[in-house]
């Protein structure tokens, strides 16, 4: 069965995961399965996260749901709950992790979901559709935290003008008219290199999902999940998110504790939980003509030493 969008960057996660027959891999955010259909190609046995009950709706659909013991194990939930999920399962041990963090391509293009401005849709951007909707939040938020909100996630420099532009407009009920009001803030030339209301869509969208917490939970407890040798693949979308991801394999595999001839080196630093850690991998040339949504992403890997988890992930 192919999935019917595009992985980024398949063939260096792969590479990355290097899986065998008979591992057990966690593709912590299934989506359309991309990931996940090379992985059981491979011979793996994959347990699939995604709280989009679309995304495992589609996945139920997989023969290797029902062969015995089943390959695909699918979880409707959070990725940061795969520790608690897979103690549930009998499993405290995993060969891999691959992560593909933001919105799905499934979701951007389904304008009744309203991730995107492309689409002039209601208001709502929640990967799990149960919860506080971007609607209630920016219809019943103070300007004030409106404007952290998109300062902080989307990076906006001017957001104390888009929140207020945004709390006068209330209510507000569709993509369309968010963009809108963005662009009527910011100033907006057709043709531009980049709408002004990408920011802010971001900035939403992580806060609503609360993705940024959910990314340092999941990276904790893949570095509780994984086994000696076990390999973690995360490919992640935007600078705060790639942020998080630098930060904790440097500090993971010790690049923060040695020091510098400037700085003295940290007493008695931990052992290093990973090693190996790659550097930052990007699309080629190639992939960039077949996919332009690959353009922002970044692939970061390393492999887990057999040090003791620096805590225990919940």
């Amino acid at each position: 069965m192919s999935a019917p969008h595009i992985p980024v960057l398949l063939d260096e996660v792969i590479a990355a995961l290097d899986p065998q027959p008979g591992d057990v891999i966690v593709d912590a955010t299934f989506g359309a399965g991309g990931y996940t259909r090379a992985l059981l190609d491979a011979g793996a046995t994959v347990h699939a996260f995604d709280r989009d009950p679309d995304a495992i709706a589609a996945g139920r659909t997989w023969p290797e749901t029902v062969e015995n013991p089943p390959r695909l194990i699918l979880h409707p939930r959070r990725f940061s709950e795969m520790v608690s999920a897979l103690a549930e399962a009998g499993i405290s041990r995993v060969d891999g992790v691959v992560m593909d963090i933001g919105v799905s391509s499934m979701q951007l293009d389904q304008a009744e979901r309203g991730f995107a401005f492309s689409f002039d849709g209601p208001l709502d951007m929640r990967m799990s559709q149960q919860g506080e909707s971007a609607a209630d939040f920016l219809n019943n938020a103070s300007e004030a935290a409106i404007a952290d909100v998109l300062f902080q996630f989307g990076e906006e420099r001017q957001s104390r003008r888009v929140a207020r532009a945004i709390v006068s407009a209330r209510p507000l009920a569709t993509t369309g008219e968010l963009a809108r009001v963005v662009r009527k803030a910011l100033g907006y030339h057709p043709g531009a290199p980049k709408d002004p209301a990408t920011r802010t869509f971001q900035a939403i969208r992580i806060h609503v999902n609360a993705e940024l917490d959910e990314l340092q939970t999941a990276l904790d407890a893949a570095e509780s999940l994984l086994g000696e040798g076990g390999r973690l693949a995360v490919v992640s979308f935007h600078s705060l998110e790639d942020r998080i991801v630098k930060r904790f394999l440097r500090e993971a595999s010790g690049a923060e504790a040695r020091g510098s001839r400037h700085l003295p080196a940290a007493n008695d630093p931990a052992e290093p939980v990973f090693a190996r850690v790659s550097k930052a991998i990007r699309p080629s040339d190639a992939e960039l003509a077949r996919n332009p949504r690959a353009r922002s992403a970044t692939l970061r890997a390393a492999v887990r030493t057999g040090a003791p988890a620096r805590k225990e992930a919940a």
